[in-house]
Formats: C-alpha cells, structure tokens, sequence
C-alpha cells in the first residue's frame, strides 16, 4: 500500500497518518533514559530492561498460538524471530516481504506522537533499513497472514501492511501492548514492552554464541559500538574464554618446543 492510500485509510477513521521526517527527533527517549542499563538482572539483561530466556519466549508463543491463533501471534513470533523494533514491525508492507527469497526489508517505521497521532516515517537510522534473514519458524507465520489476507482479497492479491486491521488502517502500539501484557500475565511470565523481545532476540542469539559483530549487523545498529554499549556484559565469559585460550596457545607452544628440543646432560667426572 503506497503513503498516500496508507494515509487515506487512516483518515477515514480519524487519525493521520503520513511520513514525517524528523519522527526521530518527535519520539526520541528522554535524556538519560536510554535502555538505563545499570546492573545485571535475569537471563543476560540490567535492570529497568527485562529480557526473557529462551524457554520463557517459547512458553509465550506456545501460549499464544493455543489460545489466540491470531495475526498478533505471528506478530510477536516475527518480532522475537527477527530483532525487528515495534514500529518497524507495525509499519511492515507486503511489497517488502520477499518470501521466496527468505528476506524482508526495513523501509518504515510507525510511530504514535503529539496525543497518539499515527505517523509513517523513516526508521531509527539509516543503518535500520535493511534486509532482515528470516528463519522457518518466521516463514511460517508470515505465510500464515499471508494465506489469510489472500482469502480474504477479492482478487487474492497481497498488499498494505502486513499486520493491520481488517480495513487495512495499522494497529496501534498501545494496543499491541496491552496485548502482550494480557497474555504474560495470563501465564506469570516477567512483564516486558515490546521493545524487550528486541532485547530478548538479542539476548538469545548471544548465548547461543553467536559473534557480537553478526547480532549487531542483524539488530542493524549503526555502529558496533552500540551493539557493545547495549550488550557487551553478556561477553564476560567469552573475554574469560578468550584470554584463556591465548595462554593456552602460548603454555601449548612453549610445551611443543620442550618436547623437540633435545636434552643434552652434562657430563659427570670420572671417579680417580
């Protein structure tokens, strides 16, 4: 669905949405308040930032998928299958899902400011627009919504949004919320935003060992240095692991040349 359609959709239902290009400046975090990740807590996450281990998210979308079976359990599947953040998952299009290619690009963002307004603009950074590599289990629930909106398409076509109300207009953030909140209280699960299961994806990818330089490219920060600044506590072991191993080559190598050295013992005088 191109801007303009998008923004004729929403109007209609007494909302504006249109492309804004300073929405980073509009939403930008307060001072200081930028994740606030002070101290360790839980599976690899600081304090004020709750993350869920792998089990916990399972748990989740299992919980989802039995009891809901709808297109915000695919959602949140996507979301935690890929890094992506909430506004970019929310203003995902069609024509930016590549399924036969196992791909989707980062193009926009939706964001709600000035009293809830829905606004369409450019994501994060421009880092932030890029293709994303999409597991099975993240094919299969876009395949999922996409055999659900090709029923129900006259035409059988796919196009808008991918996730969105029955008239196509974007759901909004705070519902998507709730939402989330409603079904982790439904199972005690520790209460997290959406934002989290960003955390949470990147959070399991690095136990999972997977190098520090890959999740940032696949969270798509702008530098490395933000993607160490978030998560470089979760590396301890590994810098443990490193330093380690390189005295372990140096013991390993100063044993080798001991044992190809040949011992030449002096001789003992010879008794009067």
């Amino acid at each position: 669905m191109c801007r303009a359609r998008l923004r004729a959709v929403t109007r209609a239902h007494g909302r504006l949405l249109a492309p804004q290009d300073d929405e980073r400046a509009a939403v930008a975090p307060r001072a200081g308040s930028r994740h606030r990740l002070e101290k360790r807590v839980g599976f690899g996450c600081r304090a004020l930032t709750t993350c869920w281990t792998p089990e916990q998210a399972a748990t989740f979308l299992r919980h989802s998928t039995q009891n809901y079976a709808d297109q915000l359990t695919d959602l949140f599947e996507v979301m935690l299958g890929t890094g992506m953040r909430r506004g970019e998952i929310l203003a995902l299009h069609w024509s930016d899902v590549h399924l036969m290619d196992h791909q989707l690009f980062v193009r926009w963002n939706l964001a709600a400011v000035n009293n809830g307004k829905l606004h369409l603009g450019q994501p994060k950074t421009p880092a932030s627009r890029a293709w994303i590599s999409l597991s099975p289990r993240v094919m299969t629930a876009l395949h999922r919504q996409a055999a659900i909106q090709m029923a129900a398409h006259p035409d059988g076509r796919l196009e808008g949004l991918v996730f969105s109300h029955g008239n196509g207009s974007p759901l909004r953030p705070q519902w998507v919320l709730d939402q989330l909140r409603k079904r982790t209280a439904e199972i005690d699960l520790p209460r997290i935003g959406l934002h989290d299961l960003r955390h949470t994806a990147a959070s399991i990818m690095i136990a999972m060992g997977i190098p520090l330089a890959i999740v940032s490219k696949t969270l798509r920060h702008a530098t490395l240095a933000t993607t160490i600044n978030l998560y470089g506590h979760l590396f301890k072991d590994s810098v443990d692991q490193a330093v380690n191993a390189l005295g372990g080559a140096l013991d390993k190598a100063d044993a080798d040349y001991r044992s190809a050295t040949p011992v030449i013992e002096s001789a003992l005088p010879m008794a009067a």
